[in-house]
């Protein structure tokens, strides 16, 4: 695979602009908008490392605030708009369109990576975009606030929870199960759920990677 450089610049979605790091390898095979959680942003390292192992796979990566500067300090004090689903739904809905709307982009099929609550915004999507949207891949989220959204989703889903995380397990589990498209469960065994255990990182990585180079052809 040919390696790319990231571009950084700012992409239009839900009404606004979001700041954001694009990087298309050539010959890519599909390319995945990153949903971060509760509190962070593209800057973080957890899902630095999962688009890192995407694109050793031939994957591009969209890593996005989906908040804008004047909404992360309001945020930060308030700590609503993370958990805003409908506002960052229309935001990750937003950038599925833009991708598709673009030359380099419009034939690959996307995939989308959620985190906690950003996990609920990917899902919520995926049922609004279900021609563009190919796969799913929650990291320690919260899928239970995507609310009816959930059984629309007609994308393969993947769940992946630390298995020390036991209030999230649960939430998942009955995700899976009220799920009516193809979905699994991970669980990562010593995780808690910033997967900050040595290796657990790695191992939501390697699934995350595993089921989209899987699913996004």
């Amino acid at each position: 695979m040919t390696t790319a450089s990231t571009v950084t610049t700012r992409f239009p979605a839900g009404g606004t602009e979001l700041e954001g790091d694009l990087r298309l390898p050539r010959n890519a095979h599909g390319v995945v908008i990153f949903a971060h959680g509760t509190g962070s942003s593209r800057h973080s390292p957890r899902n630095r490392r999962v688009a890192d192992e995407l694109g050793r796979r031939g994957l591009g990566t969209l890593l996005i605030d989906l908040l804008t500067h004047e909404e992360e300090v309001r945020d930060a004090h308030a700590r609503d708009l993370r958990f805003d689903i409908g506002l960052l739904a229309d935001r990750v809905i937003g950038l599925v369109d833009w991708l598709t709307g673009q030359e380099d982009s419009r034939t690959l099929p996307i995939g989308l990576f959620g985190a906690s609550t950003g996990a609920a915004a990917a899902l919520v999507a995926a049922a609004a975009r279900p021609e563009d949207v190919h796969a799913v891949v929650s990291r320690g989220g919260r899928p239970d606030l995507a609310g009816p959204a959930l059984i629309q989703v007609t994308a393969p889903t993947l769940l992946v929870v630390g298995e020390k995380d036991l209030p999230v397990v649960e939430i998942n589990e009955q995700a899976r199960n009220a799920m009516t498209v193809a979905a699994e469960l991970r669980i990562i065994p010593g995780a808690t759920h910033l997967f900050e255990e040595p290796g657990t990182l790695d191992a939501v990585a390697e699934e995350a990677g595993t089921w989209f180079a899987a699913h996004l052809r």
